[in-house]
């Protein structure tokens, strides 16, 4: 495992988001968030680099979304193949939360405590899965997987305030919207194991969303943004304004989301 002397917030963050090996970074990020949390950190001046390709193992194989292969879920493949998507879901989501502490330097030190709760989060859901998965007689890279979460991160580098509106609001607000269908094809199958790991992903996720909802709204007081204006822009600027239904509102609601903006998504407002 990496390791080093720095106390520097910023060094520690890139660390982890830099870790390859899954186990190793999980191991990082409950360490960087104990360190934070026991006040052995601070938010010394650090440089920022872009960065392309986070830590990742060699496996799996990424590819285009059109060329992941299509599978039944009443398969043993096809089962294992969704465990392993959802599985690679929360591995990005620990990179992407990290990659918010790492890249924002200005925020206030709340910002900071909440994404690395994420991470924290985000890593333990990681292990939650990956283990099932060995349960099934898989291990975490042994199916192909894409990138798209990532170059989400690529595309709102530049600005935390559009970071805020589009990852944890667009992207990871999807699965708030799909999560409760995959339970029931997992209850439909008997995985007892995997729905009781989707039901407590379900429950940090609507955290997750509404601490981007919390500092998307922060980010537009601070500029003298119209948050509901403004999200509506930047969803057309940069999702072309599209996002598929139906949506989850009670869940929506929740992570922060208003009923005029709801309306918006559905197309009825």
């Amino acid at each position: 495992m990496f390791e080093f002397e720095s106390n520097n917030l910023y060094a520690h963050a890139h660390a982890c988001l830099m870790e390859a090996d899954p186990v190793n970074k999980v191991a990082l990020t409950n360490n960087c968030v104990a360190l934070w949390l026991g006040g052995d950190l601070l938010r010394d001046s650090y440089p920022i680099e872009v960065i392309m390709s986070p830590g990742h193992p060699q496996k799996p194989e990424l590819v285009p979304p059109r060329d992941l292969p299509r599978r039944s879920i009443q398969t043993s493949q096809g089962h294992a193949a969704l465990v392993h998507s959802i599985c690679h879901i929360e591995f990005n989501a620990i990179n992407l939360a990290w990659d918010a502490v790492y890249r924002f330097h200005d925020m206030p030190d709340e910002y900071y405590r909440d994404w690395m709760k994420v991470a924290k989060e985000e890593a333990y859901h990681f292990s939650l899965l990956s283990q099932h998965l060995k349960t099934l007689g898989y291990e975490y890279g042994d199916f192909p997987a894409h990138n798209g979460l990532w170059e989400a991160a690529l595309n709102t580098a530049h600005d935390p305030l559009i970071r805020m509106a589009l990852v944890p609001r667009v992207l990871e607000a999807r699965g708030l919207d799909v999560t409760p269908g995959i339970i029931e094809k997992l209850k439909n199958i008997n995985d007892q194991q995997a729905v009781e790991i989707l039901d407590i992903i379900h429950r940090d996720e609507v955290g997750h969303v509404e601490i981007g909802s919390r500092w998307f709204l922060y980010l537009c007081e601070q500029r003298n943004l119209p948050m509901e204006a403004t999200f509506r822009k930047l969803l057309d600027e940069y999702m072309y304004g599209s996002i598929r239904g139906p949506l989850n509102r009670e869940s929506r609601l929740k992570a922060g989301f208003s009923e005029a903006e709801l309306d918006y998504l559905e197309g009825t407002g």
